[in-house]
């Protein structure tokens, strides 16, 4: 994305991971504009039906891409997702994976009242790094950064890495 002053960044992982705080903090830190793809997708109705068994809605995939590229293509952003495989590869010049260890995974999603059903599910796809695998196939080597998110500490050396990464960006480094 020629032209951009400030890097995209995406910050992905299982639910539970820390993506949320994670991603406020850096915002807050770099100044980087703020985009919760799920926010995004409930102001503007970019679903496409309701999933019974996951119990949440479907995200229409296209629509949520074309609500954000014109926002992509100037650079500046952090986006945060669970989920990173239906973003356009040119959009992010850094991808952060967060992951937890499945006790401290399970009392996060616990404390969220998700039902035993969704627990387990989450806690499979963390256990088989289904969204690192996802994340490593779908960018280059050297885009996606695997980040640990168990503890208090862990977020401060984790927003502290991001920001690094953002203050030692360049447009010609990608």
């Amino acid at each position: 994305m020629a032209g951009k002053e400030r890097p995209n960044i995406l910050i992905c992982g299982t639910p539970g991971t820390g993506k949320s705080i994670t991603s406020q903090e850096v915002a807050d830190r770099t100044g980087l504009h703020l985009i919760d793809v799920g926010m995004v997708a409930k102001e503007n109705n970019l679903f496409e039906g309701w999933d019974e068994q996951y119990e949440c809605p479907i995200l229409d995939e296209d629509k949520v891409v074309d609500e954000l590229e014109g926002t992509m293509g100037n650079g500046g952003n952090v986006v945060e997702y669970h989920s990173c495989e239906f973003f356009p590869e040119r959009w992010f010049d850094a991808v952060f994976v967060l992951r937890a260890d499945n006790t401290v995974l399970y009392d996060r999603l616990k404390k969220r009242s998700y039902s035993e059903r969704k627990i387990s599910e989450n806690i499979q796809c963390e256990i088989f790094q289904s969204i690192l695998e996802e994340a490593r196939e779908s960018y280059p080597e050297g885009v996606v950064h695997e980040l640990v998110s168990n503890l208090p500490e862990d977020l401060d050396r984790n927003v502290e890495a991001i920001c690094d990464i953002v203050d030692n960006w360049s447009p010609d480094m990608r």
